[in-house]
């Protein structure tokens, strides 16, 4: 199995806000960070926002946020939402018959289950657990603006 670019960039997405609680992120800053295009960002954001897992904010002062505590989420609804249902092999595909096996073969059976397991795994992961006691994850995701503001507001050693 393999993650669509599209999910790999909105967990990005998920863990900047996690990692960036109480403020709006701007998709300039997360594009920065995660080291992905304005455009793609915008998409998955959209995308993020329609399905209830970010709070956006247009104008000015505005940005995004998660629109639900990151131990509310769950990187399996993520990856339901993005992702749909898996077709791990063609005869998953409902508008192409071309496998003469269908009719005997287990493999189907197999994969369904595997893909159940997969996501029963990921039910169990929240973003909070992804983000909390990271301290080197926290280091990637804070924006070199905020980084800056942070040791400029920290007492210089004596």
């Amino acid at each position: 199995m393999r993650v669509t670019k599209r999910t790999n960039i909105a967990l990005r997405v998920m863990m900047f806000c996690a990692a960036n609680p109480g403020r709006l992120a701007t998709k300039a800053e997360i594009s920065q960070v995660c080291q992905t295009s304005e455009n793609h960002l915008a998409q998955v954001i959209n995308q993020l926002a329609q399905i209830g897992l970010l709070h956006t904010q247009r104008g000015r002062n505005g940005g995004l946020s998660l629109a639900r505590p990151p131990h509310d989420v769950t990187i399996g609804e993520v990856f339901r939402a993005l992702e749909g249902p898996l077709p791990l092999a063609e005869c998953f595909s409902d508008t192409d018959d071309s496998c003469p096996l269908i009719s005997a073969c287990r493999l189907r059976l197999a994969l369904q289950d595997a893909a159940e397991v997969f996501f029963a795994h990921l039910d169990g992961i929240t973003l909070d657990a992804l983000v909390c006691d990271n301290p080197a994850l926290m280091h990637l995701l804070t924006p070199p603006a905020c980084a800056a503001q942070t040791r400029s507001t920290m007492p210089s050693p004596a």
